[in-house]
């Protein structure tokens, strides 16, 4: 792997590094605030001027206006817009739009693209994916109750979703629903896109997640499909084939997170270090800095940051270069990996901060609530490691 940065890539993570100080952070003390769908017009400013700058869908297709980088590249820019909670949004990036938009790129028909993904990737509209339930299991994702019936030229849709991301004021859902029963599991389900404001399509409520139920984007929404009445041809790709795309969908998407942990982990990482130099403790001057423990903890996480950071990029230079399913093993490993380094980082910043952390004061505690989850989403972190273990153990049986 060539760990060397093109020029045109350290230009561009130059100038968002620079907008990201300049416009995003200096926002966050009212961001972590008010109501998100409160910023929208103020959102809207930022965005004119990333387009402006070409700096656009970093990673979307450069056919529908994105800048096309590819997936190590986008990794680097994940990382630099990690360090703001604003960042993906901003530069439309975010997901589940960017997860929605690969899939539709690649299995859409053409008026599918026409519809949907032409104007996804402008950011005039948004989407949602819509495939955790309530009363199955995220663990084992074949175990799905929502049905999607044929009767005549449509489906018909009935189920109950919840932590649906951004549903509230989302243009369309990508429903996982099981349309054909009889077939093995990982054929059985398929992929169907439903408008937010079809008859049956019923937005129960945004969960409230560590206290705060969000509202627009920054939202989890409840959902249940009631004899939701879709055309056939709003199926995405083949019938049956809804885990091949799945798996196509979150290979990438979970380079896309471990590199936004990582930002935030820097961005942690920086808070700490500053901290720890500027609180004064004793009467004579003395810092945070000054103790053994401090100096410990910020060696540590030093260590740890560069360590994920390199097992991330490692493993999207083996999806670009070998597949997502070769590298299967790499994508697990980042995944909880990944996860828990942020977790910490941020705790020993908080740890750092005392009382300070614990305020909105900082964007700490921001982070703290809201990243939590990045240990049960896209797959427990026990369930990575059990199949991590299982496939690495096979290996050594089969030599």
């Amino acid at each position: 792997m060539d760990f060397q940065i093109s020029e045109k890539m350290k230009v561009i993570l130059g100038m968002i590094n620079e907008f990201v100080d300049k416009e995003l952070i200096p926002l966050e003390a009212h961001f972590t605030k008010m109501e998100f769908r409160d910023g929208l017009e103020l959102f809207e400013e930022k965005r004119k001027m990333v387009k402006q700058m070409e700096l656009w869908a970093p990673n979307h297709p450069k056919e529908y206006g994105g800048m096309g980088l590819d997936l190590v590249e986008h990794g680097l820019v994940s990382e630099a817009l990690g360090r703001t909670p604003l960042g993906h949004y901003i530069f439309g990036c975010q997901a589940p739009d960017a997860g929605n938009i690969e899939i539709l790129h690649k299995y859409g028909t053409p008026e599918q693209k026409e519809k949907y993904l032409g104007p996804l990737v402008a950011g005039d509209i948004r989407s949602c994916f819509s495939m955790t339930e309530v009363n199955m299991p995220g663990s084992n994702p074949v175990m799905l109750e929502t049905t999607a019936v044929k009767d005549g030229d449509d489906y018909v849709i009935n189920g109950h979703k919840w932590y649906t991301s951004s549903a509230d004021g989302s243009k369309f859902a990508i429903v996982m629903a099981v349309t054909n029963p009889d077939a093995p599991r990982y054929l059985n389900a398929s992929m169907i896109i439903v408008p937010t404001d079809n008859p049956g399509f019923n937005l129960v409520r945004n969960i409230p997640v560590m206290g705060h139920e969000g509202s627009d984007y920054a939202s989890h929404g409840e959902i249940i499909y009631q004899s939701c009445r879709v055309p056939r041809k709003n199926l995405l790709g083949e019938e049956g084939h809804g885990f091949v795309i799945a798996q196509d969908r979150l290979g990438p998407g979970r380079i896309h997170h471990c590199m936004r942990w990582l930002g935030i982990c820097n961005r942690a990482f920086e808070l700490m270090c500053k901290r720890a130099n500027e609180r004064v403790i004793t009467p004579d001057g003395k810092t945070l800095a000054t103790q053994q423990t401090i100096r410990t903890w910020v060696a540590d996480s030093a260590a740890e940051i560069q360590a994920a950071r390199l097992m991330t990029l490692y493993a999207a230079w083996r999806i670009e270069t070998v597949g997502a399913s070769e590298a299967r093993n790499d994508i697990s490993m980042i995944k909880f990996v990944v996860a828990n380094t942020m977790q910490t980082i941020i705790d020993r910043a908080l740890q750092v901060h005392g009382g300070l952390g614990m305020s909105d004061d900082t964007i700490l505690s921001y982070f703290y609530r809201h990243e939590r989850g990045a240990r049960i989403y896209d797959g427990a972190d026990e369930v990575h490691r059990l199949m991590l273990g299982k496939r690495i153990l096979n290996q050594f049986q089969k030599s």
